[in-house]
């Protein structure tokens, strides 16, 4: 079992690139272990205010840190094709030895609509991820072997090819899910899960799933990363920290799923439906340490090993200070 690991989770959809990349160094000189940026196109909603492009803004964090990093998660599928996310990641990972990760999801509207393609029901998005994930292990394997891969499947063609640029190691890939069915298809064919805070017996039986498709592979679970990526609010009152979420981040509070929704003007109309009670379950808004150290602790318990702390307000560098003293020493694997 590996040493607990707790990071930071960077929000390219609130802070522009450069204090993105400045937050993330201060968030190391705290503690935090790493860093988890999302692969966005639009914020969620218009108060959020920032999308910059990740794979940008990451090279500039492997040159400020020196912990691990990764876009948790990109969608391999359809702004990419999933060669360019395979050259990408594998840049990186030559760039930074042992640092960097690839996760990947199957994507949603608000980012992928853009290109103006058909938008498909969630089984497909899921089929096609997979199909990328099978595109982007054979370039990684073909490349460090020194030879050309193609590829013909139901979604993508690649032609006779290799990655020019390519670590001795491929980076790791963690797939994003929080549904059993992924979950298990995950553990057959990738080298770890991430998932988002849920109740415990949700993540539990997530893990279940993908211990079988792991062992299906004949993989043995326990060596495999289990990352989590923790939403919540923290500020001196616990007013103010309601009043961060209820602005900054009302999609914590929506009870829905939101991968068909286009426009972060279209979450902000259903924004203005979200209440304080809407939170509760979903992210711990509080102004005590302590109650956040408590909660973090049940997933550190539950199994996960990588966790990425995103805190939801404007209030970055004075939480980083307060957790950094407060929070993460008390910890315990």
């Amino acid at each position: 079992m590996s040493d607990l690991q707790i990071g930071y989770a960077a929000m390219l959809e609130q802070f522009a690139p450069a204090e993105a990349v400045a937050l993330s160094a201060f968030a190391e000189e705290h503690g935090f272990s790493g860093v988890m940026a999302a692969d966005h196109f639009q914020p969620w909603v218009p108060a959020q205010g920032q999308s910059s492009f990740v794979w940008a803004m990451l090279a500039a964090v492997g040159e400020r840190t020196r912990g691990d990093f990764g876009p948790g998660v990109t969608a391999p599928t359809f702004r990419w094709h999933p060669a360019m996310v395979a050259q990408a990641s594998a840049t990186l990972a030559s760039m930074y030895p042992g640092r960097h990760w690839l996760g990947l999801g199957s994507g949603e509207a608000l980012n992928e609509h853009i290109i103006g393609e058909y938008w498909p029901e969630a089984p497909e998005r899921i089929n096609r991820m997979f199909e990328a994930i099978d595109i982007i292990k054979k370039l990684f394997s073909a490349s460090i072997a020194g030879r050309d891969v193609k590829h013909t499947g139901q979604y993508f063609k690649l032609e006779s090819t290799r990655l020019w640029t390519m670590p001795e190691v491929a980076p790791e890939i963690l797939v994003a899910t929080a549904g059993p069915v992924t979950a298990r298809r995950a553990g057959k064919h990738v080298d770890g899960l991430i998932t988002v805070g849920a109740p415990l017996e949700k993540i539990s039986m997530l893990f279940g799933k993908f211990d079988e498709g792991a062992r299906e592979a004949g993989k043995d679970p326990s060596t495999m990363p289990r990352v989590l990526q923790l939403h919540l609010s923290w500020a001196p009152t616990t007013e103010e920290a309601m009043a961060n979420a209820l602005h900054e981040w009302p999609n914590g509070g929506m009870k829905f799923p939101k991968g068909d929704i286009r426009s972060p003007f279209e979450l902000e109309q259903m924004a203005k439906l979200v209440r304080p009670e809407d939170f509760e379950g979903r992210m711990v808004i509080d102004s005590d340490p302590d109650v956040h150290r408590a909660y973090i602790q049940r997933f550190v318990d539950l199994g996960f090993d990588r966790i990425y702390l995103h805190n939801v307000g404007r209030n970055q560098r004075e939480w980083i200070e307060v957790f950094g003293r407060e929070v993460l020493p008390k910890l315990k694997r």
